[in-house]
């Protein structure tokens, strides 16, 4: 399904960090000056976003992108294990485009090991993530320095045909220019704050707060998909909202990991639906929708789990949304997961 101010796709979760400690390993790459394609513009493009929910639409778009790119690609990503995708950035770089990967090393690595060697061998500038982070659990894709794809999914095949996923292609100048100069810290090994360019929130840096205000903001609904929920600050946020009359709907895959917050969120008056780990569809997607249809409806989409790790810890990046159609389809989306999914009971 092709939707106005979306794009989605497939999975992975988060592991309890390390302690982190400054630095960066991999393949030097060149400093980069900017690209003739991404000259600074100050006006919003027509279609400032644009996107797909998984699965579903495919990796079509996503690799049209990649295929795309004239004079530069910076990808950022939690799991590589698509051949197609390895492919189409070794054939950007053997055509000239200045190819940047950084990939995480941290719980993912040894499954990140044979996109690493085949990149490197093909002329792209990989390096493994540094480990000023936990983990870096970010995926975000940027092309010609004009257009950001912000995902929740990772690029391993074998979950794109049953994982719903969310990304979202981000073409505001802003948010393409603090996307690139937090690339180019993290790839270098240097700390940074990040900019929020117009919508953007980071972790570690604002994320929980980011987070709590949208469900902390809720008058009427918020409705909800994500893989993991540890947070005691997120489940007592979600949990308060319930608790003062808002209409809040959960849809998650099953974990007993997550049954004390289950047990506080059903007990708060939350409405939780669940499908049991091998069902068709795995619930991978982060997204949490405030008031659909009002004024000021907002809607979150990004790499961030509801966990202590990924919003204080991790790198990781999501986008506020506030437009009318994609807030739509995304609830759309959620509140039909929602009805094919099992009331939670414990």
């Amino acid at each position: 399904m092709v939707v106005t101010g979306l794009v989605a796709l497939a999975g992975c979760a988060t592991e309890p960090p390390a302690t982190a400690a400054t630095g960066s390993t991999g393949t030097a790459g060149p400093s980069r000056s900017p690209s003739p394609a991404a000259s600074p513009a100050s006006a919003t493009p027509a279609v400032a976003f644009s996107g797909l929910i998984e699965p579903g639409a495919g990796m079509g778009p996503i690799y049209a992108l990649l295929a795309s790119a004239r004079h530069t690609v910076d990808l950022v990503m939690y799991e590589l294990e698509d051949t197609r995708a390895e492919q189409l950035l070794a054939g950007d770089a053997t055509h000239g485009v200045d190819v940047r990967v950084v990939l995480n090393s941290a719980y993912t690595g040894s499954e990140n090991d044979a996109a690493y060697s085949y990149l490197q061998g093909h002329r792209v500038h990989v390096r493994w993530a540094s480990s000023l982070y936990a983990l870096t659990h970010q995926k975000t894709l940027v092309v010609d320095g004009l257009v950001a794809a912000i995902m929740t999914l990772n690029w391993t095949s074998r979950y794109y045909s049953d994982t719903r996923d969310v990304a979202v292609i981000d073409r505001i100048p802003a948010d393409v220019a603090a996307i690139e100069a937090t690339f180019d810290a993290d790839y270098a090994g240097t700390r940074i704050t990040p900019a929020p360019g117009a919508d953007l929130v980071w972790s570690p840096t604002t994320s929980e707060p980011a987070l709590l205000s949208l469900i902390n903001g809720a008058e009427h609904d918020l409705f909800v998909e994500n893989e993991e929920m540890s947070s005691r600050e997120i489940t007592d946020a979600l949990a308060a909202a319930a608790r003062r009359g808002v209409n809040v709907e959960i849809c998650m895959t099953n974990s007993s990991s997550w049954s004390s917050e289950f047990a506080t969120l059903v007990g708060a008056g939350v409405h939780l639906s669940v499908y049991a780990p091998d069902a068709p569809l795995y619930i991978h997607a982060k997204v949490l929708v405030r008031d659909p249809g009002a004024a000021d409806q907002e809607a979150f989409v990004g790499s961030q789990n509801f966990s202590t790790e990924s919003l204080l810890y991790n790198r990781e990046l999501g986008i506020v949304l506030n437009g009318g159609s994609l807030v739509g389809q995304l609830v759309t989306t959620i509140q039909d997961d929602y009805a094919g999914a099992t009331p939670w009971t414990g």
